[in-house]
């Protein structure tokens, strides 16, 4: 519920959604709950070009991990394929593309690969003596797991407890038999883990059409 401009970034985040047609969302809550049904039940949320969205909540626990929020969602819509994402990060991810990758490939879980913003300036240096130095290239960096997941149903079966982190849990077991595949995402892609990234998020909410929202990749 952190405001980007005048916006929770999870209206943001839905945005990249509803924009393209998927509009229907379950909030899987737990700290501080009220204050998101608060907003999502007294308010008649839209789009940016005004669509509404429908938009339920669940209460998973206060303590509940990623992996025990996932599974009670999985639950209350069961043999349903999701999609799912974390609440702090926006990207300019087409879901179709995604969805299309994911039905490509026959596995039960993809998650979207992406780049790590480039944080911090980059020394070559041979025998201690500096021979390069600059800003360090974005696709340098490697991939990290951007967020962005489907799951197919049986992807519940991998998550054995609320308290268990999907990561370390479900996400770890799935690729030990090769049941997890990567959507290579090139483009824009911004957590909000700092005052500073939230700080880069509101500017590019100021812009007309901000970059989460741009030539959906």
């Amino acid at each position: 519920m952190v405001l980007i401009k005048d916006k929770p970034i999870i209206w943001h985040l839905m945005n990249i959604f509803s924009l393209q047609g998927f509009n229907e969302f379950i909030l899987s809550t737990g700290y501080k709950s009220e204050i998101i049904d608060k907003w999502v039940n007294g308010n008649k949320i839209v789009d940016a070009n005004l669509n509404p969205m429908n938009i339920s909540t669940l209460n998973t626990g206060l303590y509940t991990q990623t992996g025990g929020r996932i599974s009670k969602v999985m639950r209350q819509l069961p043999n349903e394929r999701i999609i799912a994402t974390y609440g702090d990060g926006l990207a300019n991810i087409s879901v179709d593309k995604l969805v299309s990758f994911h039905e490509s490939h026959g596995k039960l879980a993809t998650v979207t690969a992406v780049r790590p913003p480039a944080r911090f300036g980059y020394m070559k240096i041979e025998n201690e003596i500096v021979t390069h130095f600059g800003e360090k290239n974005q696709s340098d960096a490697g991939w990290i797991n951007g967020g962005f997941f489907v799951l197919e149903p049986a992807v519940l079966n991998f998550i054995n407890s609320p308290d268990e982190p999907f990561e370390s849990g479900a996400l770890t077991s799935l690729s030990k038999i090769s049941q997890l595949m990567a959507y290579m995402h090139e483009g824009f892609w911004q957590p909000m883990d700092t005052l500073r990234e939230k700080k880069e998020l509101e500017k590019f909410a100021s812009l007309t059409i901000p970059p989460w929202l741009q030539e959906l990749d």
